[in-house]
């Protein structure tokens, strides 16, 4: 079962507009109750290892480890929820404690929750 914090490989194909696309590792947000309860769905946030500084605000940065191979930002402006078919291979790797909470907070900036 996917848990939350936990990064996964995800097919977001396919996209329209500006929106992510490819197959590439996505961030699980929803709450593992949520997920356990047999929910066809699960919310995510896209990775991505295109680093855009002026957007440091908003998206999180996470370092290579497990099976998570390069640098990348958590997309946390572009949430989306995917059916569970899309899913891969995973988990790659979880974030830390301190990674959540700062993915978290930049949600709910990206919200206006703050």
């Amino acid at each position: 079962m996917m848990r939350r914090g936990e990064i996964w490989a995800a097919n977001l194909n396919p996209g329209r507009g500006r929106e992510i696309a490819k197959i590439r590792p996505v961030l699980v947000m929803q709450d593992n109750s949520l997920t356990a309860s047999g929910t066809p769905m699960v919310v995510i946030l896209p990775l991505t290892t295109q680093v855009y500084p002026s957007f440091k605000r908003w998206r999180i940065m996470i370092e290579p480890r497990d099976r998570l191979l390069k640098p990348c930002q958590v997309v946390v402006d572009q949430p989306r929820a995917l059916d569970k078919e899309r899913f891969g291979d995973g988990p790659l790797t979880s974030l830390t404690t301190e990674e959540m909470a700062a993915v978290e907070h930049s949600l709910k900036g990206v919200l206006g929750l703050l």
